[in-house]
C-alpha cells in the first residue's frame, strides 16, 4: 500500500471529492484507509456507566483507498509515487512530479 498514516492526501472520487485531510488509520487487507474529517458518519452510543454520556457521535468511516491520492508536500499537488533505494540501504517514496523524497523508512 502506497499510503501510510499521517499522511496528507486528497480525495478524488466520490462525495468528498477535493476534500484533503490526514490519514488517521490504515487498513491494508481491507485496502481502506480512514480519513480526518472525511466520510463522516453518526453513531448512536449509550452510557456504559453512571459518568459516561451517550447520544451521537459523528465519526470518520473507512474509504477506498483508490479514492485517495498522495500530497507531495513540496508540490502541493497529489501525485503518484515510485520506490527508490537509499544510499543506507532503506527504500523511500519519491514523488513523480518534482522528484523529492517524501519519506524514508528506517
Amino acid at each position: 500500500m502506497r499510503i501510510k498514516k499521517n499522511d496528507v492526501v486528497r480525495v478524488i472520487a466520490g462525495n468528498y471529492k477535493g476534500a484533503e485531510g490526514r490519514v488517521l488509520k490504515v487498513f491494508p487487507s481491507e485496502d481502506r484507509v480512514v480519513v480526518e474529517k472525511v466520510n463522516l458518519i453518526k453513531r448512536h452510543t449509550r452510557p456504559r456507566s453512571q459518568e459516561d454520556q451517550g447520544g451521537i457521535i459523528e465519526k470518520e468511516a473507512p474509504v477506498s483507498a483508490s479514492n485517495v491520492m498522495l500530497v507531495c508536500p513540496k508540490c502541493g499537488e497529489p501525485v503518484k509515487t515510485s520506490r527508490v533505494k537509499l544510499a543506507d540501504g532503506h527504500s523511500a517514496r519519491k514523488c513523480k512530479n518534482c522528484s523529492e523524497t517524501i519519506d524514508d523508512e528506517g
